[in-house]
Protein backbone atom coordinates (compact mmCIF):
# COMPACT_ATOMS: atom_id res chain seq x y z
CA UNK A 1 0.00 0.00 0.00
CA UNK A 2 1.23 3.17 -1.13
CA UNK A 3 2.54 5.75 2.12
CA UNK A 4 1.98 9.01 3.30
CA UNK A 5 4.60 10.96 5.43
CA UNK A 6 3.84 12.85 8.20
CA UNK A 7 6.64 14.74 10.10
CA UNK A 8 5.33 15.94 13.48
CA UNK A 9 6.84 15.98 16.91
CA UNK A 10 5.01 14.73 20.60
CA UNK A 11 3.02 17.00 21.91
CA UNK A 12 2.26 18.87 18.77
CA UNK A 13 -1.21 19.65 18.89
CA UNK A 14 -1.70 20.23 14.95
CA UNK A 15 0.13 17.52 14.31
CA UNK A 16 -1.68 15.65 16.28
CA UNK A 17 -5.62 17.12 14.74
CA UNK A 18 -4.00 16.40 11.41
CA UNK A 19 -3.27 13.17 11.67
CA UNK A 20 -6.82 12.63 13.08
CA UNK A 21 -8.53 14.28 10.28
CA UNK A 22 -6.25 12.55 7.49
CA UNK A 23 -6.74 8.90 8.94
CA UNK A 24 -10.29 8.79 7.45
CA UNK A 25 -9.83 10.15 3.84
CA UNK A 26 -7.24 7.53 3.21
CA UNK A 27 -8.25 4.40 5.53
CA UNK A 28 -7.85 1.29 3.06
CA UNK A 29 -6.19 3.26 -0.15
CA UNK A 30 -2.92 4.58 1.91
CA UNK A 31 -0.66 3.98 5.04
CA UNK A 32 0.41 6.89 7.06
CA UNK A 33 3.75 7.02 8.48
CA UNK A 34 4.10 9.34 11.41
CA UNK A 35 8.13 10.52 11.42
CA UNK A 36 8.66 12.53 14.50
CA UNK A 37 10.82 15.43 13.39
CA UNK A 38 13.51 15.83 16.41
CA UNK A 39 14.47 11.84 16.05
CA UNK A 40 16.85 13.17 13.44
CA UNK A 41 18.85 16.02 13.00
CA UNK A 42 18.58 16.43 9.21
CA UNK A 43 14.90 16.46 9.84
CA UNK A 44 14.97 18.85 12.74
CA UNK A 45 16.67 21.37 10.53
CA UNK A 46 15.16 20.68 7.33
CA UNK A 47 11.30 21.20 9.43
CA UNK A 48 12.52 22.80 12.63
CA UNK A 49 9.14 24.58 13.50
CA UNK A 50 7.38 23.97 9.76
CA UNK A 51 4.94 21.05 10.63
CA UNK A 52 3.15 19.46 10.57
CA UNK A 53 4.57 18.12 6.74
CA UNK A 54 2.56 15.35 4.81
CA UNK A 55 4.50 14.47 1.91
CA UNK A 56 3.45 11.34 -0.77
CA UNK A 57 6.64 10.14 -2.65
CA UNK A 58 9.09 12.77 -1.00
CA UNK A 59 6.89 15.84 -2.41
CA UNK A 60 5.04 17.91 0.21
CA UNK A 61 1.37 17.47 0.06
CA UNK A 62 0.55 20.13 2.69
CA UNK A 63 1.97 21.57 5.81
CA UNK A 64 0.47 23.51 8.89
CA UNK A 65 -3.20 22.15 8.11
CA UNK A 66 -4.48 19.32 6.54
CA UNK A 67 -5.00 20.54 2.63
CA UNK A 68 -8.21 18.24 1.63
CA UNK A 69 -7.79 18.91 -2.13
CA UNK A 70 -4.24 18.20 -1.79
CA UNK A 71 -4.88 15.19 -0.31
CA UNK A 72 -7.94 14.28 -2.99
CA UNK A 73 -5.49 15.11 -6.17
CA UNK A 74 -2.80 12.31 -4.46
CA UNK A 75 -5.76 9.86 -4.45
CA UNK A 76 -6.68 10.64 -8.00
CA UNK A 77 -3.43 10.53 -8.71
CA UNK A 78 -3.21 6.58 -7.49
CA UNK A 79 -6.90 5.94 -9.09
CA UNK A 80 -5.39 6.87 -12.38
CA UNK A 81 -2.02 5.22 -12.07
CA UNK A 82 -2.38 1.05 -12.96
CA UNK A 83 -2.22 -0.90 -9.86
CA UNK A 84 1.68 -3.28 -9.38
CA UNK A 85 1.51 -6.61 -8.16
Amino acid sequence: MPTLTVFSRRGCHLCELLIEELQPLVRGVLSIAIQDVDSRADWRRRYGDRIPVVEFDGEPVCEAHLDRAAIARVLQKLQREPQQS
